[in-house]
């Protein structure tokens, strides 16, 4: 066995005033090897990112080390001066953040960006940097790295942009590169690109990597150890294929039922109650205890010593000290969770029938504002909401999914196509005229913090709908019904009388749809409604909206990139790419049987935790064409594997594999023909 490249013993990281300090990191022990890739664990607010920081020596003002030892290849670097730590920093220690828009400085371009880490940290000489720049971002996959050098942040994608930090970090040859959440907020298929890219990078160059993540799935996927975080200390370590087989903490167990999947659609999810415990609390005995449905007497009273099971395992749990292991599985047979519910039957109300609905934003250019182009944003979207049913809508950013919810209530105005609910015409309809539909037609968004108002009060936000559309002029009636709406989704009444900075995502997040439900409609619109959250608290939100749907017969048209939400909680999947649906049909016809190139694809990139269950991935390169430019015929066809002659000439016809399934693909009509010769074929 290997001597370790970074050894961490006893680390403790506190924050704030010494007379009460949060105590974010506190006494961490693990090792990690050279050309391993190490995964920490841990919902958000459990120290993963604040152990990333101290590692780096990167921490806030008010942050210090006050215990323990870090070594990377026998050097303590809590003892290093500054000025020795920097040579360590971005050298043989690099790291790459979250969010790569903010890491990168929009004023320089991203040539500059990488040539300053060359010059810091490999002394090569003025004339020798630039093709250093592009040697690196050849190395990381960018096509065209010579143009590249040129461009600005603003100017690249999602996938782009990491690629850019991933390339930043490799300019001084780290061996050890700390990832925090490098894909949380890519697709699946950048996702499965910059994972791809990293496991490349180590087989190259033998670098270790720290990958600091809530994914269970990329987790499952990418790495070879584990240690599972929860209010500052290490619960759990194990190697990935002992973890999944059998968690030996009950957080961790936790964590692996709240995970959506197809066969979990008849029951609820199970969700860990309350939320991280503040890390300025002086912590008596198990930190877990109050979440825990295996809690005992002891977990109040003493804290949990840490108990090495095996080779490479421990876990800091009284059950396993007790010797009560068993319990650790024994503990989630909770009712909703493993019974299974009679799955509700499908509605046949059509609720809003949207016709070949486009949205074009134009393109203006000149003194005179001239129009020269247009960004067909929704370009002839076809759909249908029934009552009591769910419509996703997938595919990656910026294939118009949002924009084609937003048109469908009139957020934005259409171009053209019809939009028709209840047999009423909405399109075209002015401001006066749509109020009469606002409260049958709501939205949530993607982010809630950013959705309400941060100087009204909860009760105020809820009941804003409730008054300006007439509906409860009078407060104290509104107060009553935002009352019983704070109970509808989970949370106490009292909670209307605080701001919306007093609470969590999830809890932010069920006011968000508190605030939905207020006017009573029939259909909402989710968009991303759970991609900022954890697992546990996604679970939380998909078990409400489930509930919802089921007691008051709502229609979601649930806008999301997460295929596995979709298997849990859609009836009906329509995949867009480019402003087009290419493929719809019933959940498990798409999912376990896709015909379009491009659903394959998306569904290929998903990171399954059963290796029995994952498909080999298939690779798209490069990213999705503009929509002011969309390419001849097929949109796909520059990116797709399996492209014919004709996909370059005509965008393929609308073909009707069943009543419900409709595809729009030459390979799938070829195929479809061949199964049955009077498949129908339409110019829709």
């Amino acid at each position: 066995m290997t001597d370790p490249l970074l050894q961490v013993e006893g680390l403790t990281t506190q924050l704030g005033a010494v007379e009460r300090p949060a105590r974010v990191v506190d006494g961490l022990d693990f090792t990690i090897r050279a050309g391993e890739t190490f995964a920490l664990l841990g919902e958000s607010g459990c120290g993963k990112s604040m152990t990333a920081l101290s590692l780096m020596r990167l921490l806030p003002p008010s942050g210090r080390i006050v215990a323990g030892s870090v070594r990377l290849n026998g050097i303590d670097l809590p003892r290093l001066t500054e000025t020795e730590m920097r040579r360590i920093r971005g050298g043989r220690m690099a790291m790459i953040f979250q969010e790569p828009q903010t890491s990168l400085n929009p004023v320089l371009t991203v040539g500059d960006q990488i040539a300053e880490a060359v010059r810091v940290h490999e002394g090569r000489s003025r004339n020798q940097v630039p093709a250093r720049v592009v040697e690196l971002l050849r190395a990381v996959g960018i096509p065209d790295p010579e143009q590249r050098v040129g461009e600005y942040p603003h100017q690249l994608s999602g996938g782009m942009k990491q690629r850019i930090m991933i390339a930043m970090a490799l300019a001084g040859d780290p061996r050890l590169l700390i990832a925090d959440e490098p894909t949380t907020a890519l697709d699946v298929t950048i996702q499965a690109q910059v994972l791809r890219l990293l496991k490349d990078l180590q087989r190259d160059t033998g670098m270790a990597v720290l990958l600091i993540t809530h994914d269970l799935s990329v987790v499952a996927e990418t790495a070879d150890r584990l240690a599972v975080m929860y209010a500052g200390q290490l619960v759990e370590t194990a190697t990935v294929a002992d973890f999944f087989a059998a968690p030996a903490h009950p957080y961790s167990r936790r964590l692996m039922e709240s995970l959506p999947s197809a066969d979990k659609r008849s029951g609820r999810l199970a969700v860990i109650p309350g939320r991280v415990p503040p890390l300025e609390t002086v912590f008596r005995g198990c930190r877990f205890a109050d979440r825990c449905p295996a809690v005992m007497d002891i977990c109040r009273q003493e804290p949990p010593r840490w108990l090495d099971i095996c080779e490479g395992r421990g876990v800091r749990c009284h059950l396993w000290n007790s010797g009560r292991r068993s319990e650790v599985s024994d503990s989630w047979s909770e009712p909703g969770s493993a019974t299974a519910a009679e799955p509700r039957a499908r509605e046949d109300e059509l609720l809003l029938r949207a016709t070949d609905l486009k949205v074009h934003f134009p393109i203006q250019r000149g003194v005179l504002r001239r129009v020269v182009g247009y960004v067909k944003a929704v370009d002839g979207v076809s759909l249908e909401l029934r009552a009591g049913q769910t419509l996703a809508l997938v595919g990656e950013s910026g294939c118009g999914k949002t924009t084609a919810g937003k048109g469908i209530l009139q957020l934005i105005p259409p171009t053209g196509g019809s939009i028709r609910y209840r047999d009423q015409e909405l399109v075209g309809l002015g401001h006066r005229s749509m109020r009469a539909f606002r409260k049958d037609l709501q939205i949530i968004f993607q982010d809630p913090y950013a959705s309400m108002n941060p100087r009204m009060l909860v009760g105020d936000v809820i009941g804003e709908g409730l008054q300006s559309l007439g509906i409860e002029p009078r407060r104290a009636n509104r107060m009553r019904r935002v009352a019983e709406l704070l109970e509808l989704v989970g949370m106490d009444p009292a909670s209307a009388q605080r701001y919306p900075h007093e609470f969590s995502g999830g809890q932010r997040q069920r006011i968000c749809i508190a605030r939905a439900l207020a006017v009573e409609p029939r259909i909402i619109v989710c968009d991303e409604p759970t991609s900022a959250l954890d697992v546990s608290v996604q679970a939380q939100i998909l078990n409400l909206l489930k509930d919802l749907q089921d007691r008051l017969g709502l229609a979601y048209l649930f806008i999301t990139h997460n295929l596995s939400v979709v298997a849990y909680l859609a009836h009906e999947v329509a995949v867009m790419y480019l402003g087009r649906v290419v493929e719809q049909g019933w959940v498990d016809e798409i999912l376990d049987d896709p015909r379009h190139p491009y659903t394959r694809a998306l569904l290929s990139a998903v990171p399954v935790i059963d290796p029995a269950q994952r498909r080999q991935v298939i690779r798209l390169e490069g990213d999705m064409p503009s929509p002011a430019h969309p390419p001849a015929g097929c949109h796909f066809h520059p990116r797709c594997p399996e492209a014919l002659a004709d996909c370059a000439n005509a965008y393929p016809t609308q073909t009707r594999l069943s009543d419900s399934r409709r595809v729009h693909c030459f390979l799938a009509e070829v195929r479809a023909e061949a199964r049955n010769p009077s498949c129908q074929q339409d110019a829709s």
